[in-house]
């Protein structure tokens, strides 16, 4: 019995909408489904949100929102993936790269500040696993500053800091729901707009550079090209498949919740011997279950468990290599900090399968073959 990583999930309803909106006749952007996942966000978040064919759209439009230039800098940390980096290198802005916490394994907000300089744009912070950031103390160091901050909640669908939901903290927040994550469309993308100046020139940009989005509601009696931008817009068949899950949310993160307490009780007795660490939840957070993570205390036992597991038909996968240490990280960022802890769980985290069809028959296999490997190795 095979158990993979990540398993996406669809039911008939996204079916349904993908054909409703073929029939409907207009597949292409801003369709009738984009309406309603954009109203969906607005009920719930009370933000203005704009889809994005990805989430890495969503980043790029942040840069050009920001007006990033070259030269200018922008802190995030180094454990992320690559699109958080390369949105701002490619208006010629500088990554500078700060270590993570032991504990979140998010950006260490004590090594922001002094990071920053007179060049500095931007603070980028992640939400590793769908966790919060501390986004009080970020926010207060941007303002302080005069510095823009944009949420990258690409895994935070539904996460709360501080009983705010994870995007709508910053001026700009970035998801993704590509079909590794919590609610999927295959790829797919948002920006939530939570600094108002900006909501005129991120429907330009999205829209190619040009006023259409007036046009298409009236306050203009034509369209032109504006300001750059691009294509960023998900196809409405894209737009119908998000809106079948975003109704469904509540019960794929309710169901990932419970399969996440479940790895977590199974892994206490081993945090406890000091075989492994567990993930770890502020009280202020409120997590939805993307990741379970266990970390080991080397590279070694990380390796050997990955292994052992995937001869017994189990999957399990590492995360990020460190972009600081990557060719273009070396290239074309710059590191700010020690970079001790995001070296030390690069090499020993490993994430276990979590997705929403993953059964109890799966998971007890999990568990069993875990226990056997644990007792045969400590």
């Amino acid at each position: 019995m095979t158990v993979v990583f990540n398993k996406p999930y669809s039911s008939l309803i996204e079916i349904k909408n993908i054909i409703d909106s073929i029939k409907r006749g207009q597949i292409s952007g801003d369709g009738y489904y984009t309406k309603l996942c954009n109203e969906w966000f607005l009920k719930k978040i009370n933000r203005k949100t704009l889809l994005t064919h990805s989430c890495t759209a969503a980043l790029e439009m942040s840069a050009i929102l920001i007006d990033t230039k070259t030269d200018d800098e922008i802190i995030m940390p180094s454990y992320t993936f690559v699109s958080t980096a390369n949105a701002f290198v490619l208006r010629g802005a500088k990554p500078v790269f700060v270590d993570i916490r032991p504990d979140t394994l998010n950006i260490d907000e004590n090594l922001i500040e002094p990071a920053i300089t007179k060049k500095t744009k931007a603070i980028v912070p992640v939400h590793y696993s769908g966790l919060g950031c501390e986004m009080n103390l970020i926010n207060k160091i941007a303002k302080k500053h005069n510095l823009y901050v944009i949420e990258d909640a690409a895994q935070g669908f539904g996460s709360m800091y501080n009983d705010k939901t994870l995007g709508t903290i910053g001026d700009l927040g970035t998801l993704s729901f590509h079909e590794t994550k919590n609610i999927i469309s295959g790829e797919g993308g948002a920006l939530i707009i939570n600094n108002e100046k900006l909501l005129e020139r991120a429907e330009i940009i999205r829209e190619k550079g040009t006023n259409r989005s007036k046009f298409f509601r009236g306050e203009v009696d034509k369209y032109t090209w504006i300001d750059v931008g691009s294509s960023y817009l998900p196809a409405d068949i894209i737009s119908a498949f998000l809106y079948a899950q975003l109704e469904f949310s509540n019960e794929l993160t309710k169901k990932r919740i419970e399969i996440w307490n479940k790895y977590n009780e199974f892994f206490s007795k081993y945090e406890k011997n000091g075989i492994i660490k567990r993930p770890f939840i502020p009280a202020n957070c409120k997590h939805n279950a993307h990741i379970y993570y266990i970390i080991f205390n080397s590279l070694e036992e990380r390796t050997k468990f990955i292994k052992y597991l995937k001869h017994n038909d189990i999957h399990p996968v590492f995360h990020y290599i460190p972009l600081h240490n990557s060719p273009a990280g070396l290239k074309y960022c710059r590191t700010a900090s020690n970079m001790k802890n995001t070296n030390k769980i690069s090499d020993t985290l490993v994430r276990l399968p979590m997705y929403y069809e993953l059964n109890d028959e799966d998971l007890g296999n999990i568990f069993n073959v875990t226990a056997k490997f644990f007792k045969d190795n400590y």
